[in-house]
């Protein structure tokens, strides 16, 4: 009558390197593109935060811009007028200005 049909055993599969080369390239480009440029601004803004000296004038990450009138551990003393001393974080230090800024603004 009818006779059953047997598939064909499977090929066994070849395990290498080509089973994980889409996984290595997508690793390759998420480095170059979002790993290492990220390290990149993380030591400059280090260094930029360690070379501050008293008289520099800078932004704030709120936008605050002043001429750094004292510089403490882990606080900067900021003039954002005349007379007017504010005391924020050094981390939220974000931009360093050229001299002579703020008489522009």
């Amino acid at each position: 009558m009818i006779s059953l049909a047997h598939a064909q055993a499977a090929a066994p599969a070849a395990p290498g390197f080509t089973q994980f080369l889409p996984l290595i390239i997508i690793f390759i480009l998420f480095w170059f593109m979002l790993i290492r440029p990220q390290m990149k601004r993380a030591k400059e803004q280090k260094k930029m935060l360690s070379e501050l000296t008293k008289g520099d004038e800078v932004i704030t990450a709120s936008g605050q811009v002043g001429k750094i009138v004292k510089i403490g551990e882990q606080f900067i003393s900021l003039e954002i007028a005349d007379g007017v001393i504010t005391h924020v974080q050094k981390q939220s230090i974000q931009t360093l200005l050229p001299k002579g800024t703020i008489k522009g603004i």
